[in-house]
């Protein structure tokens, strides 16, 4: 599975599965106008009783008498459709000494079941025409096939059938377990960037979960056993725990009746009474330096931040909407702030320079600060610097120009990414995940939409204090040739498919 984001590590072999909702750099402003149309389009909404399908904005959501959910957005464009099954459960549902687990079961899902053999999953749905694989994070996991939508029904069994009787001998497990490791090997602890985020996570969370990583702690995988996988499993993999989520070229009621009859019969269960683990306040900066084999240093600055919430009258829910905008004045486009002030000019400190703001999840979220400095550059001056960008929008705000240029690009991109019938059913799952409204992504762009320089300049004053700061730096050493032979060995086994 591939780490996406440097912070909180998503373990997926796609690339578009990101839980992080960060702007694109890339502009997309030839499509706003076509956005904001389709914004327009997007506010109807049928009321109905909570036994058929509601249209929720241009979803239509059902829920099982088993407790499951289904998520149907028709998109006729192109005879494919998107079938994934998401479940609320990640590395944040895990406890100390199972580290990992969560992940693991990713794996082992592909292992088998009485019907279908080690392996085969795959096999069966490439016979379809489609393609698969699954995802990782603190908040979720989920499964996901893209197939003819003809076919859907062929995979909606395949997955119901593992998802109530994954089944698969010790040794597979044995198995498995050394590729995940190697997975580890070569994600973290070959690359010192991940390595350096790693152990921010650990040092800047006290309560949270999401201070262990998603793949794990080695010793917690050199201790796990097949029976920790099987019990993870049985306690969490419940349909009253999970939604289907159906994007493509379908009818919702014909969806919904599949749906009826393949996930249907599979029994609810008990889940586990999730506590709160609220993270307390920091009291004073946290510091600390990893050194790792390196071509460059690497500094980050770190603090904690309200996430995006589903009352929007609450401070998290409007503080998160400014966030994101500071985050996009900053480093949301080629030559904004951070890049402008650290990367260019005739002294440049640093050879890059960026903002990166988590926005919403189950856990608390982090806005982060990052640079790498140039060769020889004092990093005490390259955090005074970073600090100061911060401190500018505290002091002088921001101008309406720069607002409406992050907010044009955040629409136009949001646009692009319904391009993609992937990219539409990820983002309805993280939304339920998360337990907001299926259209946050339209809810989200109107309040962008509004958001004032004033709004902008408060947070830039309101949270960035040193006293809430965690900082990382990443001091290179020398490239060590057995490391570099290492990793180069970890890559190949992961191009020619041994590594999922």
């Amino acid at each position: 599975m591939k780490h996406i984001s440097p912070k909180f590590f998503t373990t997926s072999s796609n690339p578009l599965v990101n839980h992080r909702k960060k702007f694109n750099k890339t502009s997309f402003l030839s499509v706003f106008k076509h956005s904001l149309l389709l914004a327009c389009s997007l506010s109807l909404s049928i009321n109905s009783n909570s036994e058929s399908l509601q249209n929720e904005s241009q979803f239509f959501h059902y829920k099982l008498k088993n407790g499951m959910e289904l998520v149907v957005l028709p998109d006729h464009r192109a005879p494919t459709v998107v079938h994934m099954v998401w479940v609320r459960v990640g590395s944040i549902d895990e406890v100390d000494g199972t580290s990992g687990v969560a992940h693991a079961i990713e794996h082992m899902m592909f292992k088998g079941t009485p019907k279908v053999g080690v392996g085969e999953f795959s096999k069966k749905v490439a016979a379809l025409g489609g393609r698969e694989n699954a995802f990782t994070n603190q908040d979720y996991t989920g499964f996901f096939q893209q197939i003819p939508a003809n076919r859907l029904k062929a995979v909606m069994e395949l997955e119901a059938d593992r998802f109530q009787h994954n089944k698969w001998a010790d040794i597979e497990f044995k198995k498995e377990i050394e590729v995940i490791k190697e997975e580890r090997r070569m994600r973290t602890d070959d690359v010192p960037r991940s390595l350096l985020n790693e152990q921010l996570n650990a040092v800047q969370f006290t309560a949270s979960p999401y201070r262990r990583p998603i793949i794990g702690w080695m010793n917690d995988l050199d201790s796990m056993t097949a029976d920790d996988v099987r019990q993870f499993h049985s306690t969490w993999y419940k349909p009253n725990n999970a939604v289907v989520v159906v994007v493509g070229d379908v009818q919702p009621l014909e969806v919904r009746k599949l749906v009826d009859s393949i996930y249907g019969p599979i029994p609810s269960g008990m889940i586990p009474k999730r506590k709160p683990r609220l993270e307390p306040d920091q009291n004073g900066i946290r510091r600390l330096t990893v050194k790792a084999p390196a071509e460059q240093g690497f500094l980050v600055l770190s603090w904690k931040v309200p996430g995006y919430k589903a009352d929007p009258n609450s401070t998290e829910h409007q503080d998160a909407i400014a966030l994101q905008i500071l985050s996009a004045v900053l480093d949301g486009y080629s030559g904004a702030r951070l890049d402008r002030a650290l990367t260019q000019g005739e002294h440049p400190l640093a050879d890059e320079a960026g903002a990166e703001y988590t926005f919403s999840g189950r856990g608390p979220q982090l806005f982060q600060l990052e640079a790498v400095p140039k060769k020889g550059q004092n990093l005490d001056q390259l955090e005074a610097a970073l600090k100061a960008e911060i401190r500018k929008i505290a002091d002088e705000g921001v101008n309406e120009s720069e607002l409406k240029r992050v907010k044009a690009q955040w629409i136009a991109s949001a646009v692009y990414k319904r391009d993609s019938l992937f990219m539409q059913a990820q983002e309805i799952g993280s939304y339920w995940i998360e337990g907001l409204p299926l259209d946050s992504a339209e809810l989200i762009m109107k309040e962008l939409s509004n958001v004032t320089p004033a709004q902008v300049q408060a947070v830039a004053k309101k949270y960035f204090m040193d006293d809430q700061l965690t900082v990382g730096t990443l001091v290179p050493l020398p490239i060590n040739t057995e490391a570099a032979k290492r990793a180069a060995n970890s890559a190949n086994k992961l191009k020619e498919g041994m590594l999922r």
